[in-house]
């Protein structure tokens, strides 16, 4: 959550780098018969300095206290841990724009890159530690198993930091214990943080803390939004203005462009409709500036939009588009994306820095690269086009924004003060429908052209459509934080009902068909364990047994082999309690799978056993062969070769009766093993040759390679190295071909 975009005498992006004293002024809007909001016309972005208006006096104290020797260099030595920055100030300040003017001018000097991660939730939450350094970590490419401790995280983050030489920017820090761990030991990284109070706790830290901005400045954002003219004409009620918001430039944006869609009013008129605006009583003094200006742009707005604002706070992870707000407003895709990009022009929305543009530059996100009446993102951000102007060739292309921070919270008052809580709830209910909808259209494009799935989504709105595979994965990888935050919504006080199913399902399927597996990891462990804690708060066994499988496994698979195993069981008493076969036998076999990674082959073997009887008694053959050679390798392992001979012996004929050559064949080859190992090896040479015929009328080349070599060492050992070199030149003929 930050303020970026209303920020202290900053201007927001859409007007970065437009000198704040020379730029003209915007041009207002015409009445619109629709009813829609009067949008001003925001002058395009001028490259060039000056767009900084107020707080070089803080900027120059910041980069002194980078070069002031700090209480642990006083020696003459280098510090150990990076030199940390505070930026204090309310939000609506301006602090995370001065911060993103800092980092712009120290940037040349840390070749690393800068590194953003904010520190507050969209609903005013602290984030997740963990989480937080895990994203970190992702920016500089370094991995870390899912489900990974804090610690783990934290101290993964301080070693892939140690060596560089970069910038560190932690945005609405709500204290010193978020900030703490995030801390590298790395003195040639600089770390910024911005929050509203000091870091108590943290030593050698120094804030710069932000008041108003003065008169001149103050001033010369009202004129940057309202336009000159007016300003020029009553400098005095100018001044008076910019007091009555307290030279907080969120106020002074919101105060501006207020100004800015009502060509015939004037300052004092300005001044007058903030004067009037009612204050609670006990609302902090230093609160009531922004509190008036946001209060006074959102009661003039159409009733329609107002309400639009308000519902926006339930966005998942603060991310906002145009099928996000459509859902939640009940309205029109184009209608939304319109209303938007007016909030954005008003100041109450900024364009979204989450975007994942890594691949945008070189890669068309549709199949042409650029339809008749198609916008870009970029384009249509703080872009004054009306819905008919364009045609979004897929959802890929609607542009995200967020409400900044300092605005957040006021328009959640605002909700709650006018909104039903069955019309909230039915709002959040469309707007998780569309995301599952969204989610089963970008699943469908990693699909082939001609599957099932394709042809489906062929039919779905236009703006439910991807273009590409690769606008669906950049739509996935752009709203990923928050596909994951309407999960947490949908489980949040929810009953695992259809709808929350749904949307667990298709997120957890769409991103193993984009991502894979093992990129994907990290993710389905949060979901996975979203699912289970409100298993276990509505005692839903299924769902818990279901979870901690899932879990399970992945802690198996990161090398928490002991963890793994009290998910096993727990997922084993649940499923039992419910009757559930299928559940069961997952249980029963992934405790076996658990037990031979830990080398405890007895109890492995015991538990394929038990798994071995659930599956014989439900007839599942298939399974059941599995079953048989899993006992099997164990007891070989375990040196219990007379019961290791049986088992494959039992996976062999199982698979015989099944008709399943190929299987029959892996298994016949695996008892010539054992034999050899049991220190028969005529035996096996018998065994293995009858392995090798199966293979060849199955077709397997690869087993049949790896019979033929296995063959070859036998004779070997069996004292015929004619024999030997004739199986080994065939598999190694056999194994070329299979590579080729």
């Amino acid at each position: 959550m930050t303020d970026q975009a209303v920020g202290g005498g900053h201007l927001p992006p859409e007007v970065a780098g437009a000198p704040a004293t020379t730029a003209p002024g915007p041009r207002a809007a015409a009445p619109r018969r629709d009813g829609a909001v009067a949008r001003p016309a925001v002058p395009a972005a001028v490259p060039g300095a000056g767009a900084f208006a107020g707080r070089r006096r803080e900027l120059k104290a910041l980069h002194a206290d980078i070069a002031r020797a700090g209480l642990d260099t006083l020696s003459g030595r280098k510090g150990a841990r990076s030199r940390v920055l505070l930026i204090a100030g309310r939000p609506g300040s301006g602090r995370t724009a001065l911060a993103e003017e800092l980092l712009r001018e120290l940037a040349a000097d840390h070749p690393d890159g800068v590194l953003r991660a904010g520190l507050t939730g969209p609903a005013g939450e602290p984030a997740d530690t963990g989480a937080t350094a895990r994203e970190l970590l992702s920016a500089l490419g370094v991995g870390a198993p899912p489900g990974a401790p804090e610690d783990e995280l934290t101290e993964r983050l301080r070693e892939a930091l140690a060596d560089r030489r970069a910038l560190l920017f932690l945005d609405d820090a709500p204290g010193a214990d978020q900030v703490e761990p995030l801390l590298p030991d790395a003195p040639d990284c600089l770390v910024v943080v911005v929050s509203q109070g000091p870091l108590t706790g943290i030593t050698d830290v120094r804030p710069c803390a932000l008041g108003g901005l003065d008169g001149v400045a103050g001033v010369a954002v009202l004129s940057r939004y309202a336009g000159p003219t007016r300003i020029t004409v009553d400098p005095r009620t100018a001044d008076s203005v910019v007091e009555e918001c307290g030279g907080q430039p969120a106020a002074l944006v919101l105060a501006g462009t207020w100004l800015a869609a009502r060509p015939m009013s004037s300052v004092a008129d300005l001044y007058q409709a903030l004067h009037a605006v009612p204050v609670p009583p006990d609302l902090p003094t230093g609160a009531r500036p922004l509190f008036r200006a946001f209060r006074l742009t959102h009661d003039a707005l159409p009733p329609s939009a107002a309400r639009m604002l308000r519902l926006l706070t339930l966005a998942p992870g603060g991310l906002v588009d145009a099928h996000t707000a459509s859902a939640l407003a009940g309205c029109s895709v184009a209608a939304a994306d319109t209303t938007l990009g007016e909030f954005a022009a008003l100041g109450l929305l900024r364009p979204s820095t989450t975007e994942d543009a890594e691949n945008t530059e070189d890669t068309d996100l549709t199949e042409d690269a650029e339809p008749p009446g198609a916008r870009t993102p970029d384009a249509a951000i703080g872009s004054p086009l009306d819905a008919t102007a364009f045609s979004p060739p897929d959802a890929a292309l609607y542009p995200p924004y967020r409400l900044p921070g300092c605005l957040a919270p006021l328009a959640r008052e605002l909700l709650v003060e006018h909104e039903r809580p069955a019309e909230v709830q039915l709002a959040r209910a469309r707007m998780l429908e569309r995301t599952v909808r969204l989610l089963q259209s970008c699943r469908a494009m990693a699909e082939p052209a001609d599957s099932p799935a394709r042809q489906r989504t062929a039919g779905l709105p236009r703006a439910l459509r991807f273009g590409s595979r690769a606008a669906a994965a950049h739509w996935l990888r752009s709203r990923r934080g928050a596909l994951l935050d309407a999960a947490r919504i949908a489980v949040a006080d929810g009953e695992l009902d259809t709808l929350d199913r749904r949307l667990m399902a298709a997120l957890t399927r769409t991103l193993l068909a984009h991502q894979g597996a093992e990129a994907a990891a990290p993710d389905l462990y949060t979901l996975h364990g979203l699912v289970l804690r409100v298993a276990e708060r509505r005692e839903l066994p299924r769902e818990r047994a279901a979870a901690l499988l899932n879990l399970g496994d992945l802690d198996g698979q990161a090398g928490r082999t002991e963890q793994a195993l009290t998910r096993y069981r727990g997922a084993l008493e649940a499923a039992r309690s419910v009757k559930d076969p299928v559940a069961t036998g997952r249980a029963l076999e992934s405790l076996g799978g658990a037990y031979t990674e830990l080398g405890d082959w007895q109890r492995a073997a015991d538990w394929y056993g038990r798994a071995l009887e659930l599956r014989l008694a439900r007839g599942e053959g298939g399974d059941a062969a599995r079953l048989h050679g899993r006992i099997g390798g164990a007891l070989a392992c375990a040196g219990r070769w007379d019961e290791a001979l049986r088992a494959w012996r039992a996976a062999a004929g199982t698979h015989r009766r099944l008709g399943e050559t190929a299987g029959q064949a892996r298994a016949t080859g695996e008892l010539a093993r054992v034999q050899e190992y049991a220190g028969r090896p005529e035996d096996a040479l018998r065994t293995a040759l009858e392995a090798l015929d199966m293979a060849r009328k199955a077709g397997d080349e690869r087993l049949e390679a790896a019979l033929q070599l296995r063959i070859a060492e036998t004779l070997d050992r069996l004292g015929d190295p004619a024999a030997a070199r004739l199986h080994r030149a065939a598999g190694e003929r056999l194994l070329g071909d299979y590579e080729e």
